[in-house]
């Protein structure tokens, strides 16, 4: 699998599914392990859904374009949009809560950020380029491990 493989969706929340499976499929056909497909899959959903709800402000506003493509025994996914850009170094982990109490925990719980988090933690790399004349790009890497 050396080539490239495209798909635009609409930036609607019922296309995310078809983003998705898009990505998982490629993910398979790579050789990427299930739980490793379903990471992929996973940090997708979260791609597209932050592209829709904070990118474009809602949906119908713009498109949804995703790659993929193996690059140095790694699969590698791009997902473009011309939404708002932000500061990603901005969105910080989520605070670990040592609370006695859970429902305490759960009060303190941040609530924003958990999307980028997941794909900063199950992904091997994640960048993200804002470029005010190519839009945002946001390219996510998961290394395809040899038995």
């Amino acid at each position: 699998m050396d080539d490239e493989y495209a798909i635009t969706i609409a930036g609607q929340y019922e296309q995310v599914q078809t983003a998705c499976q898009f990505v998982a499929q490629g993910a398979r056909e790579a050789g990427l392990d299930e739980q490793a497909v379903f990471h992929v899959e996973l940090c997708c959903d979260e791609a597209c859904t932050n592209i829709i709800e904070h990118g474009y402000g809602g949906e119908n506003i713009g498109d949804i374009s995703l790659s993929y493509h193996i690059e140095n025994r790694s699969f590698v996914i791009v997902i473009r949009d011309e939404g708002r850009s932000f500061q990603p170094e901005s969105i910080l982990p989520p605070q670990s809560v040592s609370a006695k109490n859970p429902k305490d925990a759960a009060k303190n719980l941040q609530i924003g950020g958990l999307g980028i988090h997941f794909m900063r933690e199950l992904m091997d790399d994640v960048q993200f380029v804002f470029d005010h004349q190519k839009g945002n790009k946001l390219i996510m890497t998961k290394h395809i491990k040899t038995t």
